[in-house]
């Protein structure tokens, strides 16, 4: 049997996508998949990661729980590629993403914590960029709406050649129409760049609630292959080649300590999302003073 090309075969044999994040009160319910995505990622500095930059972030978390602010965020840290911290904030519409940015602005307390966060923070940083994605239905199925068990998450992007839109919604579709007849259990979503980056950019959240679930994704490669035949084999491969410009794949581990997720989430599982604050660094003893032999 001819073999699909590995990373699109990745993208949706036998995987869980997590295209949704919760919006409504309770996180076992069937929930709107939220439309605007705004994704920043911050490059730390070498050295720079782990707890300390988790003692940074978690100063924006609580200064956004004192606040009792009502837009949550999820953040991870990158366990692939080069090292960074991704912070995803959704939104149901981009006036509500307006709103949200004017509410803090007038919030003069929360402000300045998050002034005095992102100073600290700073210090830390290589470099930082933001960009703003759209929720694309057509590009999507049965998207995941329920993250709080999750522990990781892969994301897939993909730059489409201009003027080559067509052979793209084309492939996409063949991915969409037999994983829905093969692996019934089959489920992604996909946003589209709006702001912030290339034209044609597509990302593909998938979330894991631990890595075997990458072993086992591959285990449907043969259902998806039968359910295409050979001929829709031959057309994916030649889709691919036309469209797909520069594709890569990713994956990043859920970070507690740099997310301010619904209380939902928290409740859910607690020992996860809730953990001990992090403790600020002791102040060095002062040394005594001792006669000069």
């Amino acid at each position: 049997m001819r073999k699909l090309d590995r990373y699109l075969f990745a993208l949706l044999a036998g995987a869980t996508f997590a295209g949704a994040i919760p919006t409504t009160s309770s996180a076992q319910e069937t929930m709107a998949t939220p439309r605007v995505l705004q994704i920043t990622r911050e490059f730390t500095k070498p050295g720079k990661a782990g707890a300390v930059h988790d003692k940074a972030e978690s100063a924006f978390v609580q200064a956004m729980t004192r606040a009792k602010w009502p837009t949550h965020y999820l953040g991870m840290t990158s366990l692939s590629g080069k090292q960074r911290a991704l912070f995803l904030t959704w939104y149901d519409s981009f006036d509500a993403w307006e709103k949200d940015n004017a509410g803090i602005a007038k919030n003069a307390t929360l402000s300045a914590e998050l002034d005095r966060a992102g100073m600290n923070d700073g210090e830390l940083l290589d470099s930082l960029d933001q960009g703003v994605f759209m929720f694309n239905e057509d590009m999507s199925l049965r998207p995941k709406k329920e993250l709080s068990h999750m522990r990781f998450m892969e994301i897939l992007s993909f730059h489409v050649r201009p003027g080559h839109g067509n052979e793209w919604r084309e492939l996409v579709k063949l991915y969409k129409d037999n994983f829905e007849k093969a692996v019934p259990d089959a489920h992604w979503g996909t946003y589209e760049g709006i702001f912030g980056g290339e034209g044609g950019t597509y990302l593909v959240f998938i979330a894991r609630e631990n890595l075997a679930e990458i072993d086992k994704g591959f285990a449907d490669d043969e259902k998806f292959a039968a359910a295409l035949g050979p001929d829709g084999m031959k057309r994916l491969s030649e889709l691919e080649a036309a469209c797909v410009e520069s594709s890569q794949q990713q994956i990043f581990a859920f970070n507690p300590h740099m997310s301010y997720v619904p209380d939902d989430w928290a409740k859910a599982d607690p020992d996860f999302w809730k953990p001990k604050a992090m403790a600020r660094p002791a102040k060095p003893a002062a040394e005594s003073k001792k006669p000069t032999p």
